[in-house]
């Protein structure tokens, strides 16, 4: 009986710890895993590839396969081409403005040693200590004549303002490739664009000296041109109801902006180019002048018919050449002459891309309106609500209004 007893308490025992360990499973077929697809698509997206050599900016999975292979290579050339170009003009400048302050630093030494001698030379009793000092002297003049000649022929100053516009334009361009091939689908037309952006900078920032150097001194100062002709675009897309963000209202502001850039800044900057130009060509031709009529100087130091005028010449005449040679080339005037040009030239180029839009009646071939004129007024250095004002006043006050377009410089 006990054990029968026993045998039945072991029993339940046991069905009670197999009720309290008999855990309900759990269906997992209904629990929804979040899919990892789109956390791999993000990551394609931001590698950086290298393809053939050429450093792949971050693209979207669609621009991958939608655009062409033939197109994307042509413009990754495009963009090592422009790269090498920054290089190139970033290193020529560097040695050109080198030019400047060396050229600069020899040419006063050489004229204040030249001064220096012929005033030794005309307090000296004559002999041969003179003879050498007039000889020594009258040399060193004609050097930093020539020299003289040959700087202000080149301009280094404004050779370097080149180049350091140049590199500025080449990587804006390498930047604006970039963009192209991560945002859109470029085609065979954009290539030949860029293609022809490139040729356009290579022709107003000429690298060799001989042959192909912009010229330094030319009748009137023109606005530098730095982009090719523009031409009639493909179409973005069928025709909107918004008119591609194009209105009549927003028309009519852009060209009241054409107005204000044309007759304000583009016109004060060719003014301010002229003064300048006409200031580096009197200086330009003044120091050569000056070492000249010193070396003439200094020539005759001590001689009898000459009396001290040939004395005063040759000391007087070198110190001011040093002191002319200074204000052109230590305050860089070719510089500022390019300076202006290139500022008048931004103010064209944004005066044409506004009238290129303008004037194509399809609105899907204009580059869309919201964008556009937010890269108007931050070229201008303004607001929306400030260009907008601009275009408001100008209207408002017509030919009497003076405000400058651009806040920038």
């Amino acid at each position: 009986m006990a054990a029968i007893q026993s045998s039945s308490f072991l029993c339940s025992q046991r069905g009670i710890t197999k009720a309290a360990i008999n855990i309900p499973k759990l269906t997992i077929n209904s629990v929804s895993l979040p899919k990892l697809q789109h956390a791999r698509g993000l990551g394609q997206n931001l590698e950086f590839k290298r393809t053939n050599g050429y450093t792949k900016v971050p693209t979207s999975e669609k621009a991958l396969h939608v655009s062409d292979p033939v197109v994307i290579e042509k413009l990754y050339a495009i963009m090592d081409a422009v790269a090498d170009r920054v290089e190139m003009h970033k290193n020529i400048c560097d040695q050109r403005a080198n030019w400047n302050s060396l050229l600069l630093t020899s040419i006063n030494t050489i004229t204040l040693s030249a001064a220096t001698m012929a005033g030794i030379a005309a307090t000296s009793a004559l002999g041969s200590p003179v003879l050498a000092l007039k000889i020594s002297s009258t040399l060193m003049y004609l050097a930093a004549t020539g020299m003289l000649i040959i700087m202000n022929k080149i301009q280094p100053s404004q050779l370097a303002e080149e180049q350091r516009n140049a590199t500025r334009l080449c990587k804006l361009l390498h930047n604006q490739i970039q963009t192209m091939i991560a945002i859109g689908n470029p085609t065979a037309h954009d290539v030949e664009e860029a293609l022809e952006k490139v040729l356009a900078i290579d022709k107003a920032f000429p690298l060799p000296l001989l042959g192909k150097m912009i010229e330094k001194f030319p009748s009137s100062v023109e606005p530098t041109v730095w982009w090719p002709k523009h031409k009639r675009g493909q179409a973005k897309g069928i025709q909107r109801s918004n008119g591609n963000g194009w209105s009549e209202k927003m028309e009519e502001e852009m060209r009241e902006i054409v107005s204000v850039l044309n007759k304000n800044d583009k016109a004060d900057y060719l003014r301010l180019g002229e003064k300048a130009l006409k200031i580096n060509k009197v200086m330009a031709m003044a120091g050569p002048f000056l070492t000249g009529i010193a070396a003439v100087g200094s020539a005759f130091v001590g001689s009898p018919s000459c009396g001290s005028w040939a004395a005063v010449l040759g000391v007087a005449a070198g110190a001011f050449a040093s002191i002319v040679n200074t204000l052109e080339h230590g305050g860089q005037v070719g510089m500022v002459v390019e300076l202006y040009r290139s500022n008048a030239g931004f103010f064209k180029q944004m005066e044409e891309d506004i009238e290129f839009n303008l004037n194509e009646t399809d609105v899907d071939r204009r580059e869309n309106g919201e964008l556009f004129e937010m890269k108007v007024a931050l070229n201008l250095g303004r607001s929306l609500s400030e260009l907008r004002d601009l275009a408001t006043s100008s209207k408002r006050e017509g030919k009497e209004f003076e405000e400058f377009g651009s806040k920038l410089f």
